[in-house]
């Protein structure tokens, strides 16, 4: 089994870093970083990230579509987190066996491209109680690693 998580043009800092030590904790073996995404190394990672930045691989590319391409060709499964009319309830990947997998998550602004939606497997939502529609990206991705191990 491998999992990835791809961050669709992430700004914030701290949410990169906090979603490496994320990976970390859930087993993803890489972080793929695109479009205005900061990258490693910088001085101010290692506070929030605690170091993962040093051992868990990563890769940055300008456009996701060429590498989704190509762990498509690998077969992978992509999972996006939006929402969309499409969308499950992030509890069914619970139920599935989920070998290769990669994770989409989204600039909290501009959110998921909606190309990277027609072209993804499945595309899932963490419901919410009350009047907000989205957690912070670094929180919401926790909970879908978790989902996915």
């Amino acid at each position: 089994m491998s999992k990835i998580i791809l961050l669709d043009s992430i700004r914030s800092m701290q949410n990169v870093w906090a979603i490496f030590r994320n990976a970390d904790w859930a087993w993803f073996e890489k972080v793929i970083l695109t479009w205005t995404c900061p990258t490693p190394p910088r001085n101010d990672i290692s506070k929030t990230a605690l170091w993962a930045e040093t051992f868990i691989d990563w890769e940055y590319y300008s456009n996701p579509f060429e590498i989704l391409d190509i762990l498509r060709k690998k077969g992978y499964s992509i999972i996006s987190v939006e929402l969309d009319p499409r969308s499950v309830q992030y509890s069914e990947l619970f139920k599935e066996k989920n070998d290769n997998v990669v994770l989409v998550m989204w600039n909290e602004i501009l959110w998921v491209n909606k190309e990277i939606l027609d072209i993804s497997d499945k595309i899932v939502i963490i419901p919410m109680r009350w009047k907000k529609e989205s957690l912070n990206v670094s929180v919401a991705a926790w909970i879908v690693m978790y989902a996915v191990n």
